[in-house]
């Protein structure tokens, strides 16, 4: 019985290595839908410079190369269109093509920042072999406008060195007697007297070459790493420099090597990469894992309209929901409820809950609140019921009988707590979570800064309070307020006895203080830049008791003003 190469039953585990030259340049033009004409890159920042960091073809027919400075590239083609470099949506971009190399192979990684690995040990079968497999992934990307570079070994090391240098041969060695450390002239004549225009073979442009040429038959590993550059070993670029100027250009000469003098001289990293490419050292595969979709539905025989109705759905919803939920250690953020019409509309509704739970009677609450905002129309058929927004939910471990009377107590903070989330949580479904607000304490000694305003929903009550200040706090705080005094009283640190505020004039019938608070000299706060302030609390004709101080002045002049008012 003959068996196919990469059949059901070969036991060779065989590696796919793909690679996307110009994955971060293809994104955008692909975005731009062909807007953008003439030569392409993106850039990004290197110290204080920027350098391309990608480039589509027509840049590189050009003669640009990736690392090369800015600058250099619009000396030599003034009509370079650039864009900045985005690593968020480039790693996105790659999950996006992770997602589609899962039509070869069930085990596939990413290798950012512009690669895949996959596994395709047992799968090359179904489309009619390797190179038939690798003409596909070309077609398919062409289509796609992505170019790609791909690799088939028996490891992962191997694979990834087809895929990247397959068709190249090693690079000579920078020495003294390179063509560029030579006179001008000398470089200019030596230009013109290229090789393939003596007779010899022109270079291959993109290193592509032949479907065969990626593809090492199954054991042939040492065979197809032969001729291939040490730079295919995954070696940083000094290594791969000091090994050429030793004259170890090519995996065969360096892998005749004794391992024991590699490893002293270039360390254990070289001796790794190499010998996880001829297959000596395991280098796994670990696919991502897919997200976690939490969400169920309702799918009815009949289409409802009704308010109980929905409400029965939505009860048979929930458990489900909250058993996947708990499965995973999640608790619900943020739900929504979908209903599907007969007529293909939907419409949404969403709550949010203060602390995220996984608990039905927990969300059941908010999203009853919000069923009445469903409309109907001609009947719904489907419900939806989808936690959007979770966050991890800890299991609390109960302790022994010497700490029971705190775990009661803690219980009971505990169902305080969650019923003020609860609380919480109704609130936020009529006037929106972000409306409501607590205070927190602040560590500052400026009377308007001890304390901060939290949103309630995603901050824990203040438990330790600091001690209160030697002297009274106004009930009402606002930003200071001038006063306006008449004669020399306009300049006395003592308490004016007729001023004026808020258009109205008023007595002086009694005065406290001074308080004098200083302004935190490490900030540059433009309210207080009238300097050392002299606090005083005012009780004027009438009963209304103010809270005013006394500037002395700094890089705004000083006066009086007033601040609070106490209740």
């Amino acid at each position: 019985m003959v068996i196919p190469e990469g059949g059901p039953m070969s036991s060779v585990r065989r590696i796919l290595s793909l690679w996307f030259p110009r994955l971060a340049a293809e994104r955008l033009l692909r975005a731009e839908g062909g807007a953008i004409g003439g030569p392409f890159a993106v850039v990004r920042d290197s110290g204080n410079t920027q350098v391309l960091a990608s480039l589509d073809d027509t840049a590189s027919r050009a003669g640009l190369v990736v690392g090369q400075p800015l600058r250099d590239a619009r000396a030599m083609c003034p009509d370079l269109v650039t864009r900045g470099s985005n690593p968020q949506a480039e790693a996105a971009f790659l999950t996006v093509l992770r997602r589609w190399a899962g039509r070869f192979s069930p085990w596939v990684s990413e290798a950012p920042p512009d690669g895949l690995l996959v596994d395709l040990t047992g799968c090359a079968h179904l489309f009619g072999g390797e190179a038939a497999l690798l003409d596909r992934i070309d077609g398919d990307c062409a289509a796609l406008g992505v170019s790609v570079r791909s690799g088939i070994a028996d490891t992962v090391g191997a694979a990834w060195a087809l895929a990247r240098f397959s068709g190249q041969g090693a690079a000579l060695a920078r020495s003294g007697d390179a063509i560029d450390q030579e006179a001008r002239a000398t470089r200019s004549r030596a230009a013109k007297r290229r090789h393939w225009e003596r007779g010899g073979a022109a270079p291959v442009r993109g290193g592509g070459g032949a479907a065969a040429a990626r593809i090492a038959a199954p054991g042939q590993t040492r065979t197809a790493l032969a001729p291939l550059p040490v730079a295919a070993l995954r070696l940083p670029s000094d290594v791969v420099a000091q090994l050429g100027r030793l004259g170890l250009r090519r995996i065969d000469e360096l892998a005749g090597q004794p391992r024991a003098a590699l490893a002293r001289r270039f360390g254990k990293d070289l001796v790794l990469r190499l010998d996880q490419a001829l297959g000596l050292v395991p280098e796994p595969v670990s696919p991502a894992n897919p997200p976690d979709h939490f969400a169920v539905r309702l799918t009815l025989p009949e289409p409802i309209g009704l308010l109980d109705d929905m409400r029965a759905g939505l009860d048979r919803l929930l458990p489900a929901l909250a058993a996947r939920l708990r499965e995973k250690g999640r608790g619900a953020r943020r739900v929504r409820l979908q209903a599907f019409r007969c007529d293909h509309t939907m419409q949404p509704v969403e709550v949010g809950l203060a602390r995220p739970s996984a608990e039905p009677d927990r969300l059941r609450p908010l999203l009853l609140m919000k069923l009445d905002e469903i409309e109907a129309g001609p009947g719904i058929d489907v419900l939806r019921l989808e936690a959007h927004v979770t966050e991890p939910v800890h299991a609390t471990q109960h302790r022994g009988h010497m700490g029971a009377a705190s775990d009661g107590a803690a219980r009971m903070q505990r169902a305080d707590g969650a019923a003020l989330d609860d609380l919480i949580g109704k609130l936020g479904a009529r006037v929106g979570l972000e409306a409501i607000t607590r205070l927190a304490p602040a560590d500052s000694h400026i009377p308007e800064k001890t304390t901060r305003v939290l949103a309630a929903a995603w901050s824990e009550p203040a438990r330790d309070w600091p001690v209160r200040p030697p002297q009274p706090r106004p009930l009402l705080i606002f930003p200071p307020e001038p006063v306006h005094v008449a004669g020399e009283g306009a300049t006395s640190p003592r308490p004016p006895h007729r001023f004026r505020w808020r258009r109205r004039d008023l007595v002086l019938a009694g005065a406290t203080g001074p308080e004098r608070i200083a302004p935190e000299w490490w900030l540059d706060d433009p309210a207080w830049r009238s300097g050392v302030r002299d606090y005083w609390r005012v009780e004027v004709e009438g009963g209304a008791r103010l809270w005013l101080f006394y500037a002395h002045g700094g890089e705004m002049s000083g006066g009086w003003f007033c601040q609070g008012r106490f209740a």
